[in-house]
C-alpha cells in the first residue's frame, strides 16, 4: 500500500467526503418527495406556482427599491446620477443573493416534483389535468404532440417526437440522480459514468433554477444535441408552466431567437451562446439585442466545451483592405523545393546512418572496438540529423522501432543538448531547416537562409533586420532635420514589416509542409481544407486555423487561398462563461481537468457514485515494436470477439487508420461499419447499432475515439450473455479523459464489457514521450516480432506521458487566456459604455463623467496656452478660468468650475437643439402625422451632417428630448465602435509582433500587455476627445416642415463573418445558423448537368441520378 493509499484509509477520499457533504440534501428529497407524491395532478402543477410565487415574493421588497431608484433619474441632474446607479447595481446582486437562499429552501419539494411528474409520465400513457392558457398554447403548436385539449382538460401523452424519433418517455431519478442534481445546483461539475441519465440530471437543477424567471441556459455540444434535449426533456418542464426554446432552431438577431432567451429554459450550443454575446455588442438598435442577464448555465459534456473548445477564441471579423493581397500563393513553390531538397538530405543520412550503424556493430563483432564507436557515433549522428530533418517520415519512425536504435539517437541527442543546447548547431549544421515535433516548430537554419537567397538572388530578402540597432543609430544622426527623421523611421519600420510578414509567411508554410498531413490533421473536399479535430475525429466544418496557418495548407494543396479578414469582436470561451452568475457541468469524464476547472473557473468536481457497480473489465495496455505488429494484432481481436458473439467498437485516431483497419478487414471479409471525418454525417445511426449481434457473430464498428457522444450503445440480451461490448483501442490518445469516454461506450448501467488499448513504439504519444525506457525494455528482453507487453507498469508509463502532454495543453490554454484577459479587461468597459448608449438609460452619467475626465486631463496636463486650446478645440467655449488662476496650482478648484461650466455650456447646446426642433417635429406630427411614424432628424457639428432616424410620435411627446438622447447615443456608438475595431486591430498586430521579442530573450506576453496598456490609453483619450468634440458643437440647420423625409425601415443584416480561430495553430468556426444558411445556398447555386444524348449510359448500368435502379428503369425508361 503506498502513502497516499494508506491517507485514503484513515481520512477517506475526496469523492466519498463530497458524497457525506451531500447526503443530508438528498434525504431532505426523499421526505419531501413522501408529500409531493400523495399530491393528484392538478396539484402538483399548483405547487410548482406555489414555489415560483414563495421565491419571487422573497426578492419583491428589493425590486420596488429599484423601481423607485430607476424612477428617479430623469429628474436628477446629470452629475449626481451615478450614486443612483451604483445602488441599483448593489440593490440588483442582493436579489440574485436572496434568490438563491429561497432555491436552497425549496431545493427538497422541486426536486420531488420533478422525480414525482417523470414518474407520472413513465408509469401513464396519458396525465390528465384542468388546462390553461398556458397548455392551450402548447396545444396549438404543431410541433408539441405531447399535449391534447380535451374541453377543460389538457391530456399530456407520453410519447412525443424529439431529434426526429418518436420517443416514449420511460426515466425516474434514482438516489444517485439526486446527488447528480445537488451537485449541479451548488455550482459544480458533477462526474457521471456513460449511461446514468446526466441529461435526465440536469432537469433537477434547471427546473428548480428556472422558478425564478431569471432564466436557465443549457450548454450542449452540437446542434443536433440541443434541438434533441430541449423536444426530449422539454415535456417535463412544460407540464408545469415553464417554457421552453432552443436558439439554434431561429436566425440569428431575430425576434425568435429572443424568444428563445426570454423562455424560462434555453437550450443551444456553446458557440451559438457566445456568437449571440458578440453579435449584441454590435447591435445598432435595442430591437436588435437577444440576450438577457447571465443567470445560471449548465454546461453538458463540460470537459468537451471548457476545455477542448477553450483553446479557439469566437472571432466576429470582416473584410480589411487588400485582405486578398498576401505572400502564401508568390512563395509556396519556394518552399516545396525547399523540402524536398530537405527531404532527400534526410533520406541520404538514413540509409548512411543505416550503413554505418550496421558496420559498427558488426566491428564491435569483430572486437575492434575503436574503429566500432567511431562507425556508431557517425552513425546516430547521421539518424538524428535525419530525425530533426524530417521527424515524420515513415522510414525513418520504422527504423527507430528496431532494436537499440531509438536509445542510441536519444544518447547521442543528450550529448548534443549538453550545456543548454551548446553543441546543437554542430549537429543541425548541414540541414536547411530544423523541425521540433514537440515544440510545433520549423525553423530556417543558416544553410537554409543561403538556399533562399540564391533562389531569389537577393542575400537579406528572408532576414529580419536588427530594428532596434538601426533606429538607435538612426537616433544618433544628427545630420538629419526632424522631417527628415520621421520619414526615416516609417522607411526603416515599413521595411521591418515587410520582411516580418515574409518571414512568417515562410515559417507557416513550412509548418504546413512539415506539421500537417493530408488525412490526418485535415482533409480537402470540394477544393476546400477542412480541418479534423484531433480530440473527436470529426470534420469541423467552417473553422480555420489562425495566423496564416490555413492560408498555407491551401496554398500547399493549391485550392483556393482566402483572404485575410480583420476582427471586429472577439471572447474566449472561458471569459464568456466565466460572466454567469452560476456556472454548472456534467461529463464522464472531467477528474483528470479537476485543476484546470478550479484555476480557471472555480468549478469543483464531483465523483457521483452509479447506480450500478460497474462490470467492464479494463486490460492493461499491449505493446508492439512497430504498427505494423498492432494493427494485426487488433484484427486478431476483433475477429476472436466477433466469433465469440461479441461487438466490437474499434477506436481509432484519424481518418488514415480507421481506413487501413477497414482495408484489413475487408481482406479478411469481416463486415463493418466505418466512422469516421469523411463519413461522420451517420455517427448516431452508427453507434446506436454496435451494440447488437446477428447469427452469433457480433457487429463491428470502427470509429473515433469520442464517436457518439451523447448516444448510447444498448446491448441486446445474447450480447450481455456473451460478454458485452467490447472497446479496443488502436492507440492511446495524448489526453487521458479521451481514452476513458472510449472505454465509456462499454458498461453502461452495469452491462458486462471490456476495453483494452493497443499501443506500439511508433505511435506518435509514444515517440515524444513515452517511448525511451519501454523500447530499452523491450531490447533488454529480447522481444521477437509480433510479441507484446502486457504490465500495469507499462500501463502506468503511459499514462505519466500523457500527463505531460494534458500540462502542455493547459499551459497553452492558460497562455491564451492570459491574452485574452488584458483584452477581456478592456472589452469589459468598452461593452458596457456601448450597452449604455444603446440603451440610453445611462447615457447622461456616461456624458457628464466624459466631461469631467477631460476637464481634468486638460487642466492637468497641459499649460495655460494649452489649456485654452484644448477648450476650444474639444468644448467649443473659452477657457473659464485666468492664466493667474492656473498657475496658483488650486487645480481641484479650478476642474470643479471647468466641470460646471462645461456642463452649463453643453445643456444649453441640447436645450437649443429641443426649441429648434420641436416647431417643425409640431407641425410635421399635427399635419403629417398620419404619414409619417419614423422620420430624419439632420444634426451637423460643423464638419458632418448626421442623420438621426427619430419616432416622430415620441419626438412630439417627449418635447424633442428623445431627439438629444438619440443625438447622444448614435455619436457615442459610432465612435465607440469605430475606435475599438481599431483597437482590435492594432492588439491583433501586437500580437504577431511580439512574437518577435523572443529573439530578444523577453516575454511576448509581457510585452503585449505593457504596450496594449498604452494603445488602450490612447484608444480612450482620443475616442473621449471626439465624443465630447462632436456632442459640444451639435445642432440643427435650418429646416422647413417640406422638407422632413421619412426614415428608411431599420434593417437587420449580418455585416460580417463569424469563426473560432485557435492560438496554437488553432480553428475558427461558423455559427451552425450560418452554416445552414451556406449550405442552402450551395444547394439552389448547384446546376445539374443535362443528360447529353451520346453520353447515355447502358441500358443496364446504374441510373446517373443516383436512385440506385438501372438506367432502363429510371430516367432511360422509354429512350
Amino acid at each position: 500500500m503506498n502513502f497516499i493509499k494508506l491517507i485514503q484509509s484513515f481520512f477517506g477520499d475526496k469523492s466519498s467526503r463530497d458524497m457525506k457533504l451531500i447526503q443530508p440534501f438528498v434525504e431532505q428529497v426523499k421526505l419531501a418527495y413522501e408529500e409531493v407524491k400523495s399530491l393528484d395532478n392538478d396539484q402538483l402543477r399548483a405547487k410548482t406556482k406555489e414555489l415560483q410565487a414563495f421565491i419571487r415574493e422573497r426578492g419583491k421588497e428589493k425590486l420596488q427599491e429599484i423601481d423607485n431608484l430607476k424612477a428617479t433619474i430623469e429628474s436628477t441632474p446629470l452629475d449626481q446620477r451615478e450614486s443612483i446607479f451604483n445602488k441599483i447595481d448593489k440593490l440588483d446582486k442582493e436579489v440574485l443573493e436572496i434568490y438563491e437562499d429561497a432555491l436552497n429552501e425549496v431545493m427538497p419539494v422541486a426536486f420531488s416534483i420533478v422525480k414525482e411528474t417523470a414518474r407520472r409520465f413513465a408509469e401513464n400513457e396519458e396525465t390528465i389535468v384542468t388546462a390553461t392558457e398556458f397548455d392551450r398554447n402548447l396545444a396549438a403548436n404543431p410541433s408539441k404532440d405531447f399535449i391534447t385539449i380535451d374541453g377543460d382538460k389538457a391530456i399530456y401523452h407520453n410519447h412525443w417526437t424529439a431529434g426526429g424519433n418518436d420517443l416514449k418517455w420511460d426515466m425516474v431519478h434514482y438516489d444517485v440522480q439526486l446527488f447528480g442534481g445537488v451537485v449541479l445546483h451548488q455550482g459544480k461539475i458533477a462526474e457521471m459514468a456513460t449511461g446514468e441519465g446526466k441529461t435526465l440530471v440536469s432537469t433537477l437543477p434547471v427546473f428548480l433554477n428556472a422558478l425564478t424567471g431569471n432564466g436557465v441556459h443549457v450548454v450542449t455540444v452540437n446542434d443536433y444535441l440541443a434541438k434533441r434535449d430541449s423536444e426530449w426533456m422539454g415535456p417535463l418542464y412544460e407540464f408545469h408552466g415553464l417554457s421552453v426554446d432552443c436558439i439554434d432552431k431561429h436566425q440569428p438577431n431575430s425576434d425568435e431567437r429572443r424568444n428563445a432567451y426570454n423562455a424560462d429554459i434555453t437550450f443551444g450550443t456553446n458557440n451559438e451562446f457566445g456568437f449571440d454575446y458578440l453579435r449584441d455588442n454590435m447591435a445598432l438598435s435595442p430591437s436588435d439585442l437577444v440576450q438577457r442577464r447571465h443567470n445560471f448555465a449548465i454546461v453538458d459534456e463540460v470537459d468537451s466545451v471548457l476545455v477542448d473548445d477553450a483553446r479557439t477564441p469566437l472571432i466576429i471579423s470582416g473584410p480589411v483592405p487588400k485582405g486578398d493581397v498576401q505572400m502564401f500563393e508568390e512563395y509556396q513553390p519556394l518552399v516545396e523545393r525547399l523540402v524536398d531538397v530537405q527531404r532527400k538530405l534526410a533520406t541520404q543520412y538514413l540509409a548512411e546512418a543505416k550503413q554505418k550503424i550496421t558496420e559498427g556493430t558488426a566491428l564491435l563483432e569483430e572486437g575492434k572496438k575503436d574503429e566500432s564507436n567511431k562507425a556508431l557515433e557517425d552513425g546516430f549522428l547521421s539518424l538524428y540529423r535525419s530525425f530533426k530533418a524530417l521527424p515524420k517520415n515513415k522510414p525513418l519512425i520504422k527504423y527507430l522501432s528496431e532494436e537499440g536504435i531509438k536509445a542510441g539517437m536519444l544518447k547521442t541527442e543528450e550529448k548534443y543538448m549538453e550545456n543548454n543546447n551548446r553543441r546543437m548547431p554542430e549537429a543541425v549544421e548541414p540541414l536547411y531547416f530544423v523541425v521540433d515535433e514537440k515544440l510545433h516548430s520549423c525553423d530556417l537554419t543558416d544553410k537554409g537562409t543561403a538556399w533562399l537567397a540564391k533562389q531569389v538572388n537577393q542575400d537579406d530578402l528572408f532576414v529580419l533586420p536588427d530594428i532596434t540597432g538601426q533606429l538607435s543609430a538612426l537616433e544618433n544622426e544628427t545630420s538629419l532635420s526632424e522631417e527628415e527623421l520621421i520619414a526615416k523611421k516609417d522607411e526603416l519600420l515599413s521595411h521591418y514589416a515587410v520582411q516580418s510578414e515574409r518571414v512568417h509567411t515562410l515559417q507557416q508554410l513550412l509548418k504546413a509542409y512539415c506539421m500537417f498531413n493530408k488525412d490526418d490533421e485535415y482533409v480537402v473536399i470540394d477544393g476546400e481544407v477542412k480541418i479534423v479535430d484531433e480530440q473527436t475525429g470529426r470534420i469541423m466544418e467552417g473553422r480555420r486555423w489562425s495566423d496564416g496557418l490555413h492560408q498555407a495548407v491551401e496554398a500547399k494543396e493549391h485550392v483556393r487561398v482566402e483572404a485575410a479578414t480583420q476582427t471586429f469582436a472577439t471572447i474566449t470561451l472561458q471569459n464568456y462563461f466565466r460572466m454567469y452568475h452560476k456556472l454548472a457541468g456534467m461529463t464522464g469524464t472531467a477528474s483528470t481537468e479537476a485543476g484546470e476547472f478550479w484555476d480557471i473557473y472555480k468549478l469543483d468536481v464531483v465523483e457521483i457514485p452509479t447506480n450500478r457497480p460497474i462490470a467492464r473489465h479494463d486490460l492493461e495496455d499491449r505493446v508492439y515494436k512497430t504498427a505494423r505488429e498492432k494493427y494485426n494484432a487488433v484484427i486478431d481481436e476483433i475477429a476472436l470477439m466477433r466469433n465469440s458473439g461479441r461487438p466490437v467498437l474499434v477506436g481509432t485516431t484519424s481518418v488514415e487508420i480507421s481506413e487501413l483497419l477497414s482495408r484489413m478487414l475487408k481482406m479478411r471479409n469481416i463486415p463493418h461499419q466505418v466512422l469516421n471525418a469523411k463519413l461522420h454525417q451517420k455517427e448516431a445511426d452508427i453507434v446506436a447499432l454496435a451494440g447488437q449481434s446477428v447469427n452469433g457473430l457480433g457487429a463491428v464498428t470502427i470509429a473515433t475515439n469520442m464517436a457518439g457522444r451523447g448516444t448510447d450503445i444498448k446491448l441486446s440480451p445474447e450480447v450481455k450473455a456473451a460478454g458485452g461490448l467490447a472497446i479496443i483501442g488502436t492507440e492511446r490518445h495524448e489526453s487521458r479523459r479521451v481514452d476513458r469516454q472510449l472505454r465509456g461506450r462499454a458498461g453502461r448501467q452495469g452491462d458486462p464489457g471490456s476495453s483494452v488499448f493497443y499501443v506500439s513504439l511508433e505511435d506518435k504519444l509514444m515517440r515524444l514521450f513515452a517511448s525511451e525506457r519501454i523500447a530499452k525494455l523491450m531490447d533488454k528482453m529480447g522481444f521477437k516480432e509480433g510479441e507484446r507487453i502486457e504490465s500495469s507498469m507499462i500501463t502506468n508509463a503511459i499514462e505519466r506521458a500523457q500527463k505531460k502532454v494534458e500540462e502542455n495543453h493547459f499551459g497553452t490554454r492558460k497562455r491564451l487566456l492570459e491574452y485574452d484577459d488584458v483584452m477581456n479587461k478592456q472589452r469589459t468597459v468598452i461593452y458596457e459604455k456601448r450597452r449604455h448608449a444603446l440603451m440610453g438609460e445611462r447615457i447622461g452619467m456616461d456624458i457628464a463623467n466624459l466631461i469631467w475626465d477631460r476637464c481634468i486631463n486638460i487642466i492637468e496636463n497641459y499649460t495655460y496656452e494649452g489649456c485654452r486650446e484644448q477648450f476650444l478645440k474639444i468644448f467649443a467655449m473659452e477657457c473659464p478660468f485666468t492664466e493667474a488662476e492656473h498657475k496658483s496650482g488650486d487645480f481641484e478648484n479650478l476642474e470643479e468650475r471647468s466641470f460646471q461650466s462645461v456642463i452649463a455650456a453643453f445643456t444649453r447646446k441640447t436645450d437649443r437643439i429641443r426649441q429648434t426642433a420641436m416647431p417643425t417635429i409640431k407641425a410635421v406630427y399635427e399635419n403629417q402625422g398620419h404619414i409619417y411614424s419614423r422620420i430624419v432628424v439632420p444634426i451637423t457639428d460643423g464638419k458632418k451632417v448626421y442623420q438621426l432616424p427619430c419616432d416622430l410620435k415620441e419626438a412630439y411627446d417627449t418635447e424633442c428630448n428623445s431627439v438629444v438622447k438619440q443625438f447622444e447615443k448614435f455619436i457615442m456608438l459610432r465612435i465607440i465602435d469605430d475606435a475599438w475595431k481599431e483597437n482590435l486591430r492594432q492588439l491583433d498586430e501586437l500580437k504577431h509582433s511580439v512574437q518577435n521579442s523572443s529573439y530578444e530573450q523577453k516575454d511576448p506576453l509581457l510585452i503585449f500587455k505593457l504596450e496594449s496598456v498604452k494603445l488602450w490609453d490612447n484608444m480612450i483619450n482620443d475616442m473621449n476627445d471626439h465624443i465630447i468634440s462632436v456632442l459640444m458643437r451639435g445642432q440643427l440647420p435650418e429646416q422647413q416642415p417640406e422638407d422632413v423625409r421619412e426614415a428608411a425601415p431599420e434593417q437587420r443584416q449580418q455585416r460580417y463573418t463569424e469563426q473560432k480561430a485557435d492560438a496554437n495553430g488553432g480553428q475558427s468556426e461558423l455559427s451552425e445558423t450560418q452554416k445552414q444558411m451556406q449550405q442552402a445556398a450551395q444547394r439552389q447555386e448547384r446546376r445539374q448537368t443535362p443528360i447529353v444524348r451520346d453520353k447515355l449510359p447502358g441500358r443496364n448500368d446504374p441510373c446517373p441520378c443516383g436512385s440506385g435502379k438501372k438506367f432502363k428503369q429510371c430516367h432511360g425508361k422509354g429512350l
